[in-house]
């Protein structure tokens, strides 16, 4: 059989396999897809008057000898006594006068490797463009391979450039393979970060982008609430050996007023009774929080008990703010009205309500923040109208409405399901899946701020 000679082919096989960071096994694969397409195109450029069908060339390969330094074109096809199509098909005559025992119906590969001369500076050219492709291809899906289980991680970046406001930077599996390129979009950013050139941070990666696509292969994070849950987890023991379970996170790294700085609140518990969650994350004299703090450019971290009581979670959440009383107004819309002092009202709403917003998110509820002497003057007045509490929502009062019409004719009262709480044993199928782990703009809690002044 006839070989088209690629002299020096083992010598760029290995230059590209280690430029690119690709296996040998894979550069070869793409000269032979590249060097197929390439004949594809000198076939169809020297017979314009033949018509060829998408899979014409499907039973066509490339042998390639990189030890030889060189490659033939082979087809596979089929005995016939008549020839038809001489692609596919090949004469019982011409097969014999070298192995007469064949027979019609039989299958042999046939070399079709045209002569150099003939395989003509455009197949040359296309082979070149193909070959480019199948390289980026095959780094594109090592990278997919590669960086896919670590979807959802945190990861080392450091930053190559920018990109009107997107920053590209460059991230490292930890396995011993040359950094990749990865974008870090506008919203993803932190204000208080400064992206120079070859500054190092952490990020979270976000996706890892399937199928083609120009530009970096990597989405990665420094807004996102799954940096904070794992930098806790890579600074709390605890946390890595089940101890300690994160419940759930509410972030808002990049408030809508510039005068609001970032702000986390994160829930915690233990299955262990002996054991404080709170603490085990803080650490001694404030080490552990401290290293995420640093780590996110000092932003403002709250801790907080979880607890399976609504109540009891809400007043955790609102923290540090001190809560007199919470009243669970509606548990089907998940109403809550939090009373506090009036030494307390602004710290438990928060600059611009960013406490109170962190809290509804973080617990789901919705909370109004009252103060406590207007509201149990407010009170009085609602039971005096035969309300069960003040500034209920018009869907709250229209449930109680209804609720008491059925009681006065006598009807049983519907049962109301209260929200179902996750149980701390299935939390580490939660951490396991994130679920919990919502985005940022997925959060649209509706809070209310009544800042009643006190009676004088």
């Amino acid at each position: 059989m006839s070989m088209v000679p690629l002299p020096g082919l083992a010598e760029m096989v290995e230059m590209i396999s280690r430029e690119r960071n690709l296996p040998r096994h894979v550069v070869t694969d793409a000269l032979r897809e590249a060097l197929l397409k390439g004949y594809e195109r000198y076939r169809k450029t020297t017979q314009r008057d033949v018509t060829f069908e998408e899979d014409h060339f499907a039973n066509f390969d490339v042998e390639l000898d990189v030890e030889a330094g060189g490659f033939r074109v082979l087809a596979t096809k089929t005995i016939v006594e008549q020839v038809q199509n001489p692609d596919h098909e090949i004469s019982l005559y011409d097969v014999q006068q070298d192995y007469p025992e064949a027979e019609v119906g039989w299958e042999v590969t046939d070399d079709v490797t045209p002569q150099q001369a003939e395989f003509g500076r455009m197949a040359a050219i296309q082979t070149k463009q193909v070959l480019a492709q199948k390289l980026r291809d095959q780094q594109r899906r090592l990278i997919q391979e590669e960086f896919r289980d670590l979807e959802n991680t945190v990861l080392q970046a450091r930053v190559v450039r920018v990109e009107r406001q997107t920053v590209i930077m460059s991230v490292s599996s930890g396995f011993g393979q040359p950094e990749v390129e990865a974008e870090l979009l506008k919203r993803d950013q932190l204000a208080s970060d400064r992206y120079v050139p070859n500054a190092v941070m952490k990020v979270y990666l976000k996706r890892v982008y399937e199928g083609s696509r120009r530009g970096p292969q990597l989405q990665v994070s420094r807004a996102d609430a799954g940096l904070v849950v794992n930098l806790f987890a890579n600074e709390v023991p605890e946390i890595e050996d089940d101890v300690v379970r994160i419940v759930a996170v509410a972030r808002e790294a990049n408030p809508p007023s510039r005068t609001v700085g970032p702000r986390t609140k994160i829930a915690v518990d233990t299955v262990e009774r002996d054991v404080d969650p709170v603490g085990a994350c803080i650490g001694a004299r404030g080490s552990r929080i401290q290293a995420v703090v640093a780590e996110l450019r000092n932003e403002k971290i709250d801790v907080i008990r979880w607890s399976p009581d609504p109540a009891t979670y809400i007043a955790n959440a609102l923290s540090p703010a001190k809560v007199v009383e919470v009243l669970l107004v509606d548990p089907e819309i998940q109403q809550a009205h939090v009373l506090v002092t009036s030494d307390q009202l602004s710290l438990a709403i928060g600059k611009e309500g960013q406490n109170v917003r962190l809290a509804a998110r973080l617990t789901g509820w919705k909370i109004d923040i009252k103060e406590v002497e207007s509201y149990r003057a407010a009170q009085e007045e609602a039971k005096a109208q035969g309300l069960p509490y003040p500034f209920m929502s018009s869907e709250a009062l229209q449930r109680f409405q209804r609720r008491a019409e059925r009681a006065a004719l006598g009807l049983e009262e519907k049962d109301y399901e209260e929200q179902p709480y996750r149980e701390v044993e299935d939390l580490e199928e939660d951490l396991m899946e994130e679920d919990w782990l919502e985005e940022e703009e997925d959060f649209d809690y509706d809070v209310e701020f009544d800042i009643a002044q006190p009676q004088e």
